[in-house]
């Protein structure tokens, strides 16, 4: 993936990883006592639910015992906390709005529509939305753990603080098990019907991408074990892997 130092033009996959003053500002931070917590799977129901931002909400879209897609709804013009996750590999990938994802020092990526951003381990990050419309991002995290969270910088005072434990239920759109898949849970669709979530098997994707596909997502455990998932777009000209089940992200039709 490419590292630009200038903007570009979106869409585009870029990679941002640690760099020894990502280190050095972590290391302060937890010295200064501030600590990245663990999730307990099994006791944090509220995880379940739809988990008011000040910039905006989030939820789950799918989860396993390894794998965590989070939607985010991050309205205009506001954006996240400079945060870092020490233990866990992050993709953004973008599927409406416009913003700027940025790393420490002068490092800025745009993201817009089938953006794609690779946040390596301990790598401090932040996105603002830089549109009219609402920034709508789906987070993959690997390996699944909600609180590996440090927050550095915050406009809305949450500096040092750890993740929330307020939720909203939202009874258009809700986790349910998954079958085929063990301990594993997710949505059909965003709360707001726009976007549909679905698991495909990569043969299935091969010989039928869709017009209204945007992105698929390998749930494979080395993905978690190499810190690499492969994710695709539907017009990637890179083939699935035929024996892999993908979550697709899609337009609701």
């Amino acid at each position: 993936m490419p590292q630009p130092t200038t903007v570009e033009a979106p869409p585009a996959a870029y990679r941002l990883d640690a760099a020894p003053a990502d280190i050095t500002h972590l290391n302060r931070l937890l010295r200064q006592g501030i600590r990245s917590g663990n999730e307990r799977f099994e006791e944090e129901a509220h995880l379940r639910e739809v988990i008011p931002k000040p910039w905006g909400y989030e939820y789950r879209a799918y989860v396993d015992d390894f794998f965590d897609l989070w939607a985010l709804h991050i309205d205009a013009p506001h954006g996240t906390s400079m945060h870092v996750h020490p233990r866990k590999l992050t993709y953004l990938i973008c599927l409406a709005g416009h913003g700027i994802t940025s790393g420490l020092g002068d490092r800025e990526y745009p993201i817009g529509p089938g953006s794609l951003v690779r946040i390596g381990r301990g790598a401090f990050h932040a996105t603002r939305n830089i549109g009219d419309d609402p920034l709508e991002l789906i987070e993959v995290e690997a390996p699944r753990n909600k609180y590996d969270l440090v927050r550095m910088h915050d406009a809305y005072n949450r500096a040092g603080t750890g993740y929330e434990s307020q939720s909203v239920t939202e009874h258009r759109s809700h986790l349910h098990a998954v079958p085929s898949r063990p301990h594993a849970e997710m949505r059909d669709r965003t709360p707001d019907g726009r976007f549909a979530f679905e698991l495909r098997t990569g043969m299935d994707i091969f010989y039928r991408r869709r017009s209204e596909d945007i992105f698929y997502i390998p749930l494979c455990i080395s993905g978690v074990v190499h810190a690499d998932v492969d994710i695709l777009t539907r017009t990637d000209d890179r083939r699935p892997q035929t024996d892999m089940e993908y979550l697709c992200v899609s337009h609701a039709v």
